[in-house]
């Protein structure tokens, strides 16, 4: 009775409360992805940029807002929902705690003027600063699964799709682009939302074919343009910095210029001919190995390799392959998949 008769010092407790609430919650979400920084990634710069970004949250956490916390009485600690019990992949898991400490942070920032326009404006700065960690992280994140992929699936039409494409997830495949080029957009945005959230599931990098809007609109990790589709930059300007973009290439002057004009990645290719690039001369062998020499980014030889040719492909220089109609057309897919990574695997080992 003696706080509701002093509105001051209610107001007062109440806030500092929600102050304390949401600073518990900062720091929290921000260590469990300082922890992947650190130990997942094993990046020094993101580790301590999560360290400061906490130690300057620490420092607005004064004994006098600790002081009026009351956890017994506290509605919010038996609230809880069903998603909060469930993570897939560490993706979501990061994700998750980023989303919960902008949410503290908003919290923290207009509470926090009530305190003192000092207090609102630090926590204002801080939530840009992890606006810009999100950023960087997913960026990483992506970068990082790209480098360490050995194997590419690109779809192909058929009844079996999201099938397929999990059986090869569940053996190891990490990199998966939608394509269909025949579709009407309704069927590819509901196959593409579908199979992202498949490699969502399964930590693996999902890329659309072609299409920058469908990207978009699904969340894709990036687009796989071919030499005829918009230019790499108007696609960065649309897409973002943290997302990944592919260029297709069938020569030395194609590969030059996706490098130059900053992809992320290229195919090179066709090494054989193949139905899917129907009327296009193979690109051979030797293309593959003028790419070893002069490719900077990661590159996967592409066209009518199975793995009946795959040894062929390897040692003309190529540690990354993609394929079609070896994994999309088997009649086990999981076991093609394993086989493929059982020899790319090495090459990973020994080549950067």
């Amino acid at each position: 009775m003696g706080e509701t008769t002093n509105p001051i010092r209610f107001v007062q407790s109440a806030l500092y409360r929600i102050l304390d609430a949401n600073l518990d919650r900062a720091r929290e979400g921000l260590r469990v992805v300082e922890e992947w920084c650190r130990f997942g990634l094993d990046d020094a710069r993101l580790t301590e940029e999560c360290k400061n970004l906490r130690q300057e949250l620490a420092r607005w956490h004064s004994a006098e807002i600790r002081a009026a916390r009351d956890t017994p009485n506290d509605l919010g600690t038996g609230l809880t929902h069903i998603q909060e019990a469930e993570r897939s992949s560490v993706q979501q898991v990061l994700a998750a705690n980023l989303c919960r400490v902008q949410e503290a942070l908003r919290v923290l920032e207009e509470y926090g003027k009530v305190c003192s326009p000092e207090m609102g404006a630090a926590f204002k700065q801080i939530r840009y600063r992890v606006y810009t960690l999100d950023s960087a992280l997913m960026s990483y994140q992506r970068q990082r699964l790209l480098r360490n992929a050995r194997l590419y699936l690109v779809t192909s039409p058929s009844d079996r799709l999201l099938a397929i494409v999990e059986a090869a997830l569940q053996a190891g495949l990490t990199l998966v682009q939608y394509r269909d080029k025949n579709a009407d957009d309704c069927v590819r945005l509901e196959n593409a939302h579908k199979l992202c959230q498949l490699c969502r599931r399964y930590g693996a990098l999902f890329i659309v074919n072609d299409r920058v809007d469908l990207a978009l609109a699904v969340d894709a990790d990036g687009v796989h343009l071919g030499q005829q589709d918009i230019p790499i930059a108007l696609a960065r300007q649309l897409l973002g910095s943290q997302r990944l973009i592919g260029r297709s290439t069938h020569c030395p002057e194609d590969l030059h210029r996706a490098i130059q004009e900053g992809a992320d990645y290229i195919g090179v290719g066709p090494i054989y001919e193949t139905p899917t690039k129907e009327g296009r001369p193979a690109a051979g062998l030797e293309y593959a190995k003028y790419a070893a020499e002069h490719a900077t980014i990661p590159w996967f030889a592409i066209g009518g390799i199975d793995l009946n040719n795959l040894h062929a492909v390897l040692n003309a220089g190529a540690d990354r392959v993609a394929v079609v109609r070896a994994i999309m057309h088997a009649e086990n897919s999981a076991l093609v998949t394993q086989h493929f990574l059982s020899q790319l695997e090495p090459r990973r080992k020994t080549t950067r």
